[in-house]
């Protein structure tokens, strides 16, 4: 009797409920369209203050440049001279921006497409 008082009781894990593979893909569908109109906007509100005749480009210019082109695509799509690069600019910091900037928003965007968390098992034992 005593033996079986000692015994430790394992503790009940409660398990997360899961999302069906619909509904994820809805949500992410929504997630893609949000960020893809956010970064609509943010591109025509750059191109109308960034693209002056007397304005150099630097690294900050570059880096916003680099994170909003890929929205360029549905304004060029349509038929809009739609900038994506300022020929004036610094060099080398605004290059290093604008490539900064693109792979940041390719990272991010295809990020949110196709990450999905991973499954934990909670039958390890340990650390």
């Amino acid at each position: 009797m005593l033996c079986r008082m000692a015994e430790p009781v394992q503790a009940q894990v409660a398990t997360p409920a899961r999302f069906s593979k619909a509904k994820v893909i809805i949500i992410k569908i929504i997630a893609l369209t949000a960020i893809s109109l956010g970064l609509i906007f943010g591109q025509s509100w750059a191109s109308t203050r960034y693209y002056q005749p007397d304005y150099v480009a630097g690294f900050y210019t570059g880096l916003l440049e680099g994170a909003l082109m890929p929205a360029a695509l549905p304004g060029l799509l349509r038929g809009q001279d739609v900038p994506i690069y300022a020929p004036n600019n610094e060099g080398r910091g605004y290059k290093i921006g604008y490539i900064l900037g693109l792979n940041t928003c390719g990272t991010f965007f295809f990020g949110v497409a196709f990450w999905q968390p991973r499954k934990r098992d909670g039958n390890k034992k340990g650390g």
